[in-house]
């Protein structure tokens, strides 16, 4: 059971890195982090702090139709022009 989820989470981490680097995820921070001020005087009192923001776009993907033509060769197999019945032997 662990090794199926170590597995999958890979595969998550690894979708997410070719994501990236193909350019389907763009994520760009727009707000950075600020680590809350804590007070240790009358107890434990924390104020202030804030949380980054991303702003993430994504790809998108359109999949349709069209009719369109190929072209394809045109292949001939001429067969030889004689008939050979001899029995060949390539064993040495």
């Amino acid at each position: 059971m662990m090794r199926a989820l170590i597995f999958i989470l890979i595969l998550v981490v690894a979708a997410a890195i070719v994501a990236i680097a193909t350019g389907f995820l763009d994520i760009t921070q727009t707000r950075g982090a600020r680590v809350p001020q804590v007070s240790a005087e009358d107890g434990v009192t924390a104020r202030g702090g804030q949380t980054p923001a991303f702003d993430i776009e994504t790809g998108s993907v359109s999949v349709g139709r069209t009719r369109t033509n190929v072209v394809v060769p045109k292949v001939t197999v001429n067969p030889p022009d004689h008939q050979s019945n001899e029995v060949t032997n390539n064993a040495s």
